[in-house]
């Protein structure tokens, strides 16, 4: 039995998720375009760049999506929640084949006027090393750093 079925027999059935499934179909050229297999809207992948992100910049988009949510989800919960919350990110890549990443920055530009930098930076930290799954699913040796420009900064 792998060590993956060994961990995860011993985890308690309430604390298991069900799997994530997709559906990625072939648009033509390099498009591909991925839903999920219980339906709803698809994202389009272009290694072209013509007509949606890259798979590699789409990786970049579902680390933003997935900490962005996790900052906004604890700042509500302080009560005070975001006017406006963009983040900007940059992935050095590899040279060589593949051309995977090997490092990448975050920087998170949030607006609000209740929005405290200590409490904004702990959201942030939080959100890139304990909650986001997409962080976790990535190389636990690939540097994830991160800036916050808080109110215009």
């Amino acid at each position: 039995m792998s060590e993956q079925l060994k961990d995860t027999t011993m985890v308690p059935a309430a604390k298991i998720k069900p799997p994530a499934k997709v559906t990625v179909t072939w648009a033509g050229a390099h498009r591909f375009d991925g839903a999920t297999q219980s339906g709803g809207p698809a994202i389009r992948m272009d290694a072209s760049g013509e007509t949606g992100p890259s798979p590699v910049a789409a990786v970049l988009c579902a680390l933003a999506g997935c900490t962005g949510v996790d900052v906004v989800d604890i700042l509500e919960k302080r009560r005070t929640p975001p006017e406006t919350f963009s983040m900007d990110v940059e992935g050095e890549r590899y040279a060589g084949v593949p051309g995977r990443l090997t490092k990448i920055h975050l920087v998170y530009r949030i607006t609000g006027a209740q929005v405290e930098r200590a409490h904004a930076e702990r959201a942030i930290e939080l959100a890139v090393t304990k909650y986001c799954s997409v962080r976790d699913s990535l190389d636990p040796n690939m540097p994830v750093t991160w800036e916050l420009r808080l109110n215009g900064e």
